[in-house]
């Protein structure tokens, strides 16, 4: 398929009313989850379309519970352009398999004293001109 940029564009808008973002997140929902396949293959990656579906709904379950519908027109802006970035081949196979299939789950900072069980310390380990935060 070629890559046509105006393809896939849509105007940032705001919703009227809960009922028409509900609306909306779900259209947007619907083109993320038809697309999988089609994401497979462009990217040729090696997990199958049922792994990118749970990925994809993975990120619409995080933001479930968000109520204001500012925030909620904001999140389907950036997941629209996302969207046309993905199904456009402006992103690379990294960003597919690191952010799109990234686990989030935020890791528990330790306490020193987990770390000294432990017997390291992960400040000590990385150095300072690395460029790691």
């Amino acid at each position: 398929m070629s890559t046509i940029p105006a393809r896939l564009a849509k105007s940032a808008r705001t919703s009227a009313g809960s009922t028409e973002a509900r609306h909306r997140v779900l259209r947007l929902y619907r083109d993320w989850y038809r697309s999988a396949p089609e994401i497979c293959s462009l990217y040729t990656l090696n997990v199958s379309p049922a792994y990118i579906r749970h990925a994809i709904r993975q990120k619409f379950e995080k933001n479930r519970y968000v109520t204001d519908p500012r925030a909620i027109d904001v999140l389907i802006h950036k997941s629209r352009v996302d969207y046309q970035e993905t199904m456009n081949l402006w992103k690379q196979n990294d960003h597919i398999l690191g952010i799109l299939l990234a686990d989030e789950a935020p890791k528990e900072p330790k306490t020193f004293l987990q770390k000294f069980y432990e017997g390291r310390d992960e400040e000590a380990i990385i150095p300072a001109a690395s460029g790691v935060h």
